[in-house]
């Protein structure tokens, strides 16, 4: 890597190189030979063009050809979207900047582009132009393959990836009409021209079961087989503790300990302890010592890298690491010696851990304990269950006791709690949804919540004043501009946030969703609250967590699910041990910010991908209650529509084109549709009646209509029909097969000549 001096001399010089009147683009290698650069020297050249690039002022286009750039130019990721148009997010940018569809020039859904950005706002959002597309963000695609007798196509499931895919009869792979199929890109096309592709595997008929999840785990790149490498180790870990491993490790198996999950949990990887002298308490997090096992550079290690965290589906699992791990001898099962890190915290009657120690031990659960059990023992007593645990019992209710202080005190200093039901969806043997509900979030899941929230923060701090690198999980504050308008909206109902300097405090967020608590407008705040707030990610500088209101918080506490955790386990183990030399020291230093931007790259991928799944299954859910009427909260307004929560969690929309009688338009500083001649209006957590109107599993959609507009149609059962090619969409796709044929054709005649 060139120094800071010499690389800005030597980007002047190649700029100045590529800006010239007469240079023409070239590729690098002709670079290279065209500037004589040594081949000692050539990838100092090649960190020369990268940092051209980062500040806009070259570009590399599809053709590998280096260019000079002019304008406002800014590098970022391209949405696209089904309408055209599209819009490109910059890292570090407030707001996305709007790409009409005549500026897109051929980029497509996540690729990393250059945008020229117009600096003069006239609209609502910054708009600008597609100058360059740096690196291309899709190979693959998974759609519905529709078939031709000279060729077929593709329809992308992602509505962000507005084009169809020409498939050559040769490539088609034998596929039918209706089949799910992968899709490798095999020419980009441009903006006049379709994507051109190979299907490279058919995933199973469109109405096969469980073909839908599978098409999603394709489209999101979610690996589930692991490798033969990863395999062969796992053979030789053992399926008990040995003898040789508990040497040296504090034995804690007397101690009264539980495991709290939910019932159908296999992946057992916090454990809880409890005592008490006078007024302190003796709190243990004994976590799955997933470090001991999975040991770094390994294949093991290698393969959790790339899979960063456990992807929870409806239906499966889609595990960090092999399950004779992570369902095995890492799991925290009752009745079996298990290793584990185990954070020992004493805690006095305000909440304060006032000592602690962390130990690698050897523990030995007492009894796995569900949250309706524990439920049933502290929050709604069922004396058959509470004699039937009776050992524990009096632990549990202390536990609950200390749960209560720990929340109270997290409460004064500011932290933010959302109580948003969470989804459970129930499927039956096809896969099929039975069953959509809120998820119980009751005082037992919340005592974990606490334990592992106090223990979380205490290795944070720990390792933050040994100045040790490190993971940490961080929540940045809220962007001012957001913050205001909410401010400004809050004063209609008579409420008011502090704000300082560009800044607020959390207490002030939390104070407010206190006093609205139980109100009407209790919804709409608590949401409109939540969207003002940035997404938590995983960083080598201890940035604190606003929502938390904590200047120090890490992931400690899910080595099996986690790749953030096992990494800091190891540096914790070490520590311990022989404490971090210089060269650890170092190594930590140059791995960890990879590692902390590749695990929240994934985590925002499982993310996505587990809520495209849930979805799907609720959408098709819906379709047997196409025509019956619910009752909803209005949970999100915009230009095209008002979307609305059913009790069950499942959303739909009212689009403003199916609301009858008047034209509506969207008051954006009072988040409400408003009827341009009524003044009829639909406010942010109001109230409303609607009726299913239709449902699309593909599109993961789900409509709603007001009663007084629902006309009853007939239905078409058959999805596929949706995207049966028409005779018009058959005669275009053969014209520009025909076009491109005859290209071809001209220019092996321009080669025989």
């Amino acid at each position: 890597m060139l120094d800071r001096i010499v690389l800005e001399e030597k980007k002047k010089l190649v700029y100045g190189f590529i800006s010239e009147k007469g240079y023409r683009p070239i590729k690098f290698k002709e670079m290279v030979n065209l500037l004589q650069v040594p081949k000692k020297e050539k990838e100092d050249l090649r960190e020369v063009i990268e940092a051209l690039i980062a500040e806009g002022k070259v570009t590399i286009d599809v053709k590998g050809k280096i260019k000079c750039l002019a304008g406002n130019i800014k590098i970022g990721v391209f949405s696209g979207t089904q309408k055209g148009y599209g819009f490109v997010t910059i890292e570090g940018e407030p707001e996305d900047i709007f790409i009409p569809e005549s500026a897109i020039k051929g980029a497509l859904h996540n690729d990393k582009v250059q945008v020229d950005v117009n600096p003069v706002r006239t609209g609502k959002r910054l708009e600008g132009r597609i100058v360059g597309i740096l690196e291309r963000g899709t190979e693959v695609i998974v759609g519905t393959f529709a078939k031709n007798k000279n060729f077929g196509f593709v329809i992308a499931d992602s509505q962000k990836f507005a084009k169809d895919i020409f498939i050559p009869k040769e490539q088609c792979k034998n596929a039918v009409t209706g089949h799910k199929v992968v899709v490798k890109i095999t020419d980009y096309g441009s903006k006049d021209k379709k994507p051109e592709g190979k299907i490279i595997e058919i995933i199973g008929h469109i109405n096969d079961p469980g073909v839908d999840i599978v098409s999603i785990i394709r489209a999101y790149g979610l690996p589930e087989e692991f490798p033969n490498g990863v395999m062969n180790q796992v053979e030789k870990v053992p399926d008990e503790v040995t003898e040789e491993a508990k040497i040296g490790r504090e034995d804690i198996r007397d101690w009264l300990m539980v495991t709290i999950d939910g019932e159908d949990a296999k992946d057992l990887d916090d454990a809880v302890s409890l005592t008490k002298e006078g007024d302190i308490y003796r709190l243990g997090v004994h976590i799955a010592d997933v470090s001991h096992y999975v040991t770094e550079d390994s294949p093991l290690d290698v393969e959790a890298i790339k899979r960063g965290t456990s992807v929870y589906l409806v239906d499966r699992v889609i595990p960090m690491l092999p399950h004779a791990l992570s369902n095995g001898i890492c799991s925290l099962n009752a009745g079996v010696d298990r290793l584990a890190l185990s954070c020992i915290m004493d805690i006095d009657h305000t909440g304060k851990v006032v000592d602690h120690r962390i130990s690698e031990t050897l523990v030995n659960i007492n009894r796995r304990m569900s949250y309706t059990q524990v439920k049933k023992i502290i929050e709604e007593p069922d004396e058959e269950i509470r004699k039937d645990c009776e050992e524990v019992v009096p632990m549990l209710e202390m536990m609950q006791e200390l749960a209560e202080i720990l929340r109270e005190k997290r409460r004064k200093r500011g932290s933010i709690d959302f109580d948003f039901p969470e989804s459970k969806i129930i499927l039956d043997e096809k896969g099929k949804p039975i069953e959509v509900k809120a998820y119980d979030r009751n005082k037992a899941t919340r005592l974990i919540e606490d334990f592992m929230l106090v223990a979380n923060e205490t290795i944070a701090e720990d390792f933050f004043w040994r100045e040790s690198p490190f993971v940490y999980r961080t929540h940045e504050e809220p962007d001012p501009e957001k913050i205001e308008k909410l401010g400004v909206f809050i004063n209609n109902f008579g409420y008011s946030i502090k704000i300082g300097q560009d800044e607020i405090h959390p207490k002030e967020l939390q104070k407010l969703i206190g006093k609205i608590e139980g109100t009407k407008e209790e919804v709409l705040i608590s949401r409109l609250t939540l969207r003002s707030m940035k997404q938590a990610k995983y960083t080598v500088s201890c940035d604190g967590h606003f929502g938390l209101a904590t200047k120090y918080y890490c992931h400690f506490t899910s080595p099996i699910r986690r790749y953030p955790d096992l990494q800091i386990h190891r540096i914790i183990k070490e520590s311990l041990k022989t404490g971090l030399s210089e060269k650890r020291n170092k190594h930590y230093q140059k791995i960890l910010p990879d590692i902390s931007a590749e695990s929240s790259r994934l985590e925002r991928r499982a993310d996505e991908a587990e809520r495209e799944v849930e979805k799907m299954k609720k959408a098709e859910y819906m379709k047997q209650f196409v025509g019956q009427e619910f009752e909803g909260i209005i949970s999100g307004i915009t230009t095209w529509g008002i979307y609305v929560e059913l009790p069950n969690t499942i959303e739909g929309m009212v689009k403003v084109t199916s609301i009858k009688g008047d034209y509506y338009f969207y008051d954006e500083e009072h988040y409400m549709l408003v009827g341009e001649h009524t003044k009829k209006s639909y406010k942010l957590g109001e109230k409303i009646t609607i009726i299913v109107e239709g449902v699309d599993k593909l599109t993961r959609t789900i409509d709603f209509v007001l009663p007084e507009d629902y006309q009853e149609e007939e239905h078409d059962e058959e999805i596929i029909a949706r995207y049966a090619a028409t005779k018009e969409e058959i005669e275009e796709v053969q014209k520009e097969a025909e076009n491109r044929l005859e290209e071809l054709r001209k220019k092996a005649k321009e080669k025989e000549e």
